[in-house]
């Protein structure tokens, strides 16, 4: 998720666990432990792009890392405020709540959240939401601002505040799972209908919103993507058909640079070549414009060159960002097509 969606969550989650004692400090320290695991990204001053992939959303992540920061922090929090009626158990609660749901909504968006780092690199990645989701976003926002503006000692009432927020984004996350369910199911069911030859598939949101999905489908080596709405007047889908070309990576498959950028994609890729650059495109995150134009460029790159003393020079490429015209359309494809 986005740092002020952790921000506004960690402050409404601060207030309901220790706003009785701390004030509105409980809002703060809420959200400072919320946007901790966050650290990892100092490591983009000395780790190479390739690494910083997995680092990210890595150890600092982890339910080991969470179980460990949150007594050890509670102490220091604890000796700090030591004025204020707060008990170690309570800072304990406040402090690994944060941690510990800051990782859970992580893994909720699709970079993939490694849990159980450093005893495996599995990444959980559940898919329902987009990293920046405006409804849960807005409405913890508001009631973040109701609660900064709200005296401190109208307690009863800043309480049911804080909870309404937190319940409606947990009822905002229910609603999220379900529609992934049914969407899922639909994919199956069309996939089945049209004689796609499919092992898994892959369904997340696509940008700002919960109603329009985007799916890629292993077929064999290669992929098909589509788009499905769930306004869409029928239960049905329009495949788009990519290559995944792995023999374009040729010696570059077995480079070590190579081999974590397919683990972090989890072997969602597909290869490209222009000239001497190869092209390493992460299909999980989809195409800006996709939902227009079939063929449109992948969100996730980086280019590949091999440099002449054969050392891998690797290079992220640029984020395609979404435009006016593509927000337009994407607007119109949320609405639903008659298919």
């Amino acid at each position: 998720m986005d740092s002020i969606t952790h921000t506004v969550l960690g402050a409404c989650l601060g207030e309901v666990i220790a706003g009785k004692r701390l004030g509105k400090k409980a809002m703060l320290i809420g959200a400072l432990a919320n946007n901790l695991p966050d650290i990892d990204v100092i490591t983009t001053f000395w780790t190479d792009p390739a690494n910083e992939l997995l680092v990210h959303r890595g150890i600092t992540h982890s339910i080991l890392f969470a179980v460990i920061a949150s007594p050890l922090l509670a102490l220091a929090f604890q000796k700090k405020f030591k004025s204020y009626d707060v008990s170690f158990k309570r800072w304990s609660v406040l402090i690994g709540s944060g941690l510990f749901l800051h990782i859970l909504m992580d893994a909720f968006t699709s970079y993939g959240t490694g849990w159980f780092e450093p005893f495996s690199h599995y990444r959980v990645s559940f898919n329902t939401l987009f990293i920046m989701d405006p409804f849960l976003l807005i409405t913890l926002l508001i009631c973040s601002i109701i609660l900064l503006i709200t005296k401190r000692n109208a307690y009863p009432k800043r309480r049911r505040i804080a909870y309404l927020g937190l319940g409606l984004g947990v009822l905002y996350l229910a609603t999220t799972i379900f529609i992934k369910l049914y969407v899922s199911h639909l994919i199956t069911n069309d996939l089945t209908s049209k004689n796609i030859p499919h092992e898994t598939f892959m369904v997340t949101p696509t940008p700002l919103n919960n109603l329009l999905w985007y799916s890629a489908v292993k077929s064999g080596s290669d992929f098909y993507l589509g788009y499905y709405s769930i306004l869409d007047k029928k239960p049905s889908v329009k495949w788009e058909f990519f290559k995944k070309n792995d023999s374009l990576l040729g010696p570059l498959k077995n480079t070590e640079e190579v081999k974590l950028l397919q683990r972090f994609s989890k072997n969602y890729y597909c290869i490209q070549k222009q000239d001497s650059v190869i092209t390493f495109s992460d299909v999980r995150f989809g195409q800006i414009g996709g939902w227009y134009i079939p063929q449109a460029p992948f969100v996730f790159n980086f280019n590949l060159q091999l440099k002449e003393n054969n050392k891998l020079s690797l290079q992220q490429g640029r984020f395609k960002s979404i435009n006016s015209k593509d927000l337009s359309l994407l607007m119109d494809r949320i609405k639903g097509i008659d298919n």
